[in-house]
C-alpha cells in the first residue's frame, strides 16, 4: 500500500488481494498505537497479543479462499463495548471494579467476523454524560489536529484514535450527540444509524431510550462496510429492530441526483459561531441544496431530549449515586442528582412532545430525502474551558456542545457526519440527517462530498 495511512476498506483490498497481510497490518497499528498515543490519550487498554492472533487467523481465512470485507483492518471501541478479558469501565472509577467480560459485544464479533481485527479500548466521557471529552480518572483525550483543544465526548478516545491515525475504525456511542461531536471536533465521517438498527447488548447504558451505537472513520466508504457488517437482528436488545440487513455499501457510489435536499433554519441556525454556520452553507453549495426548512418546535425537543437524558440516566444510577457519590467526576455526579429530582410529570411531558415532535418531523420528509445542519455550535474548545459565548450570551459548555445534535437523535434519526476544513485551522463537522432507516442516503450524500473533496479526513499531524 502506497498510502501511508490506509483506510479500513484499502486495507481490506490489500489483504484480499495478498499484497499485505493482516498481521503486517496490525503489527503496524500497535506500533503507531506504542509510539504515538502517549500524546492523545486515546486508548485504556491495548490487546496486543490478542490482536496478532486475530490477525492471524484472518490472513489463514484469506489463504484458504475466503475474502472478508474487512480482511485485516485494525479497530478499537468505547470501553462502554464488552470486550472478553477486561472489565467494562464506560469511562468510570467505579466501574473497573467489575469482573471482566465473559464474551464480546455483538457488534464486536459482527466486525470480526467480517475480517476487522480488534486492538484495544478507548478513553470515553465518564458513563458517556460528556460532550468535552474531559476523563478525570483517565485524564482527557487530546485533539490530533491540536492538543490544546477537546476532541468532543463522549465517544472521545474513538475519535482521536482514528484522527491520529492509530486506527482507521472506531465505535463510538451516541445518546445525544457522542459520535457527531468527536467527528466534527477531530475532522471524521462518523454515523449514527436510526435507533434500533444496530443491536447494543454487551455495551453499558446510558439512556436507553436514547442510545445508539455507530462507526467514526477517516472515509464514508468505511463508515458504509462497518455498518453493513454489524447489522442484524439482534434478540438481546429489546430495541433492536427485527429488520434484516440492508447493505449500504454497495449503493455508496450511486449520486445524489433525484435527493431532495434542504438546509435546517430557525433552531439550527441560532445560537452558534460564524463557522458553523459557513460549514453547513458550504456543503449545501456543493450538493445544490437552495431550500430552508424548520423543525417545528426543535428548540422545545431539545429541552424534552435534557429532562428524558438526566431522568433516565439518573434511576440507572441511582444505586452507585446513594453509595459511591464520591467516587463519580462531580460534573457528571451533579447533572445525575439534578436529574434524580425530576418530577414524573415533566418526563410525561416530554414523552409527549416527544411523539408530536417525531410525527410533525416526518411530515418535513415527505418533501425532502435530506436536511443538513451544523454538527456543533463552535470548532473544538480548549481543554479545560468552560464556557463559549454564543449569540452575545455565556454559556457553559460541556451541557451546550449538543445544542445541535440534540433534536435529532431524540426522535432515532438516521445522521452521517461529514468534516469540513474551512481553513487552515480545526475542522467542524455538518449532520448529513436522513428519514428513519435510510442510512443509505446519508452515506451517499457524505460519499459524493468525499468525492467531491468538500469533505476530507486527514490524518493529524503528530
Amino acid at each position: 500500500m502506497s498510502n501511508e495511512f490506509p483506510t479500513a476498506t484499502e486495507i481490506a483490498a490489500s489483504v484480499r488481494a495478498r499484497k499485505t497481510s493482516a498481521r503486517e497490518t496490525t503489527a503496524a497499528a500497535l506500533a503507531r498505537i506504542a509510539a504515538l498515543d502517549h500524546k492523545v490519550n486515546s486508548f485504556t487498554d491495548v490487546l496486543a497479543e490478542r490482536a496478532l492472533a486475530a490477525a492471524d487467523r484472518v490472513d489463514a481465512r484469506v489463504k484458504a479462499g475466503e475474502a472478508p470485507p474487512l480482511a485485516g483492518s485494525p479497530f478499537a471501541v468505547k470501553n462502554l463495548f464488552d470486550v472478553a478479558g477486561i472489565a467494562t469501565r464506560a469511562g468510570s472509577k467505579i466501574n473497573r471494579e467489575r469482573a471482566p467480560a465473559t464474551e464480546d459485544s455483538i457488534l464486536i464479533r459482527r466486525l470480526e467476523q467480517a475480517g476487522a481485527v480488534l486492538v484495544g479500548a478507548l478513553n470515553m466521557g465518564e458513563y458517556a454524560y460528556d460532550f468535552t471529552g474531559e476523563n478525570v480518572h483517565d485524564g482527557a483525550a487530546r485533539n490530533p489536529h491540536d492538543l490544546a483543544h477537546m476532541t468532543g465526548g463522549s465517544s472521545s478516545g474513538s475519535g482521536a484514535a482514528v484522527a491520529a491515525g492509530l486506527v482507521p475504525l472506531a465505535l463510538g456511542s451516541d445518546t445525544n450527540g457522542s459520535i457527531r461531536v468527536p467527528a466534527s471536533f477531530c475532522g471524521l465521517f462518523g454515523l449514527k444509524p436510526t435507533y434500533g438498527r444496530l443491536s447494543r447488548a454487551g455495551t453499558f447504558p446510558f439512556v436507553a431510550s436514547l442510545d445508539h451505537l455507530g462507526p467514526l472513520a477517516r472515509s464514508a466508504a468505511d463508515l458504509a462496510a462497518s455498518y453493513d457488517a454489524m447489522q442484524g437482528p439482534d434478540p438481546e436488545d429489546p430495541a433492536c429492530a427485527g429488520r434484516l440487513p440492508e447493505p449500504a455499501a454497495k449503493e455508496i457510489d450511486k449520486g445524489i441526483a433525484g435527493l431532495r435536499i434542504a438546509t435546517l433554519g430557525g433552531h439550527f441556525a441560532r445560537m452558534g459561531e460564524p463557522d458553523a454556520f459557513a460549514a453547513v452553507t458550504r456543503v449545501a453549495a456543493a450538493l445544490g441544496a437552495r431550500e430552508t426548512v424548520e423543525l417545528p418546535e426543535a428548540t422545545r425537543a431539545r429541552a424534552a431530549a435534557y429532562v428524558i437524558t438526566a431522568a433516565e440516566g439518573a434511576t440507572l444510577h441511582l444505586e452507585r449515586l446513594r453509595t459511591r457519590a464520591a467516587d463519580f467526576d462531580p460534573d457528571v455526579r451533579d447533572r445525575l442528582l439534578a436529574g434524580a429530582l425530576i418530577p414524573a410529570a415533566w418526563t410525561i411531558a416530554a414523552q409527549k412532545l416527544r411523539r408530536w415532535y417525531r410525527t410533525r418531523v416526518l411530515e418535513v420528509f415527505e418533501r425532502f430525502d435530506v436536511l443538513l445542519a451544523p454538527a456543533a455550535p463552535v470548532r473544538a474548545p480548549k481543554i479545560g474551558q468552560k464556557t463559549f459565548v454564543l449569540d452575545g450570551n455565556t454559556l457553559a459548555v460541556r451541557p451546550n456542545i449538543g445544542i445541535y445534535t440534540q433534536p435529532i437523535s431524540f426522535i432515532g434519526l438516521p445522521v452521517g457526519a461529514v468534516p469540513v476544513w474551512l481553513d487552515k485551522g480545526l475542522p467542524i463537522g455538518v449532520q448529513v440527517i436522513a428519514p428513519p432507516w435510510r442510512e443509505d442516503v446519508a452515506l451517499r450524500v457524505a460519499y459524493a462530498l468525499e468525492r467531491g473533496g468538500v469533505s476530507t479526513a486527514p490524518v493529524a499531524a503528530l
